[in-house]
């Protein structure tokens, strides 16, 4: 078995309480992720299912920003890293906040065919809108519906 896969394994069995305490630990302040909500040219979502998220797997493609990183320049490389795919048409659709932690969403469209890329991703598929809802929570739900929208 890999490390990877050891690593993977131990991260699901740990409760999110404790994964938030141990990425908070390692951060400075505050932590900023990012994330997209990736369109095709069918109006499908382009969902991975991660390794780290372990109530709802599948979600969207994005992570972390890097220090110093431009936060339209973190959500492309996360999704160039994860899938290989670059975006294009990226716009800025809402900022949250959850106590120390700031995140950033956009849409966009796919240019180039998704693969896995990352050991953080299982797999990954384009799934037509009616499908979306039993695979995402509440919130993400709403926010894809209103990503169709606009």
């Amino acid at each position: 078995m890999s490390i990877k896969r050891i690593v993977r394994n131990l991260w699901r069995h740990i409760s999110p309480t404790t994964r938030a305490r141990i990425v908070r630990a390692t951060q400075d302040q505050f932590t900023v992720s990012t994330a997209v909500i990736v369109l095709n040219s069918n109006g499908e979502v382009l969902l991975l299912n991660h390794v780290l998220r372990p109530l709802h797997s599948w979600g969207f493609p994005g992570g972390f920003v890097e220090h110093g990183e431009e936060i339209e320049a973190a959500v492309r490389r996360e999704a160039r890293e994860e899938t290989g795919i670059e975006l294009d048409a990226v716009k800025l659709v809402e900022i949250n906040t959850f106590k120390r932690h700031i995140e950033v969403l956009w849409t966009a469209k796919a240019v180039g065919k998704p693969e896995v890329r990352s050991a953080e991703i299982i797999e990954l598929r384009w799934f037509p809108f009616k499908d979306v809802s039993k695979l995402l929570g509440h919130k993400q739900q709403r926010q894809v519906v209103d990503a169709l929208k606009s």
